[in-house]
């Protein structure tokens, strides 16, 4: 089989309507458009309505455009840190998300508001520089996964 053996499937391709060519045609005469009226007579403007308000203006306008592309991060702060996990040890994103702090499937961001007296081992896709010093100062450590 090559580029030029192929053909499109039998009844896919039909020859359009000659619309309007004789009243034998059975389209003939008003060609499919009824008798009288805007419709039957000249083109409308795209949008046109018959005179209701058309959609483009019954939809209120809204400022601004939401991104396609955003990332929506799930943030976490020192302070429900500490109190989600009081004894510290190793915190994952997965770990955070049993704890109700992260939602699921969302990149986890480490924010700075608080202060530990714990040692954590933290694993998260992103920390602010002050949570990552807070951490390291707890005697912690800090692991971007």
């Amino acid at each position: 089989m090559k580029l030029h053996h192929l053909r499109p499937a039998p009844g896919a391709r039909t020859e359009p309507v000659r619309k309007g060519r004789g009243e034998a045609s059975g389209k003939g005469k008003t060609a499919g458009r009824g008798t009288k009226g805007s419709r039957a007579r000249a083109n409308m403007r795209i949008g046109f309505e018959g005179g209701q308000m058309p959609l483009q203006r019954r939809v209120p306008k809204l400022r601004g455009f939401n991104r396609p592309n955003k990332v929506a991060w799930s943030v976490v702060n020192l302070d429900r840190l500490a109190a989600a996990f009081p004894k510290g040890g190793s915190v994952d994103p997965d770990g955070l998300v049993e704890a109700g702090l992260a939602r699921k499937s969302t990149p986890v961001k480490i924010l700075g508001d608080g202060e530990l007296s714990v040692a954590f081992q933290v694993r998260a896709h992103a920390f602010s520089s002050t949570a990552a010093e807070k951490i390291t100062a707890a005697g912690g450590t800090v692991e971007v996964v």
